[in-house]
């Protein structure tokens, strides 16, 4: 899997967002409620209300990259709400994050094996 680097920032988006939402939806997210430009060199991460799935989106030279993360099993921890709309981290948090661990308490999600999708 394709992996931020360390020193890139990061936008956790706090609100739960619907994952049926593309591009044009998280970038008008981006813009609108967060009043910051979608086509900065960052990371914009987005998760569901349900904590499963998780979208990343990224501005890279002429166009927009997402990336999509949905679990099996468990959920990922997100933060709460605050005033500002998002939480400003680092690759390096998201790669935890993305791992399962809470970047707030530091415990991991369990490793899944599976024989088959069906």
């Amino acid at each position: 899997m394709l992996r931020p680097t360390s020193n890139i920032e990061v936008y956790l988006y706090m609100a739960p967002v619907d994952m049926r939402k593309s591009i044009n939806g998280l970038a008008a997210l981006v813009e609108n409620e967060l009043a910051l430009s979608p086509m900065m060199e960052v990371l914009f991460v987005f998760c569901n209300r349900g904590r499963d799935k998780i979208k990343l989106l990224h501005w890279e030279r002429n166009g927009f990259v997402v990336w999509y993360k949905r679990l099996e099993k468990q959920r990922f921890k997100w933060p709460r709400q605050c005033e500002s709309g998002y939480e400003l981290r680092d690759g390096r948090d998201l790669n935890l994050l993305l791992d399962g661990l809470d970047i707030w308490r530091n415990k991991p999600h369990e490793t899944l094996y599976f024989d088959s999708v069906s």
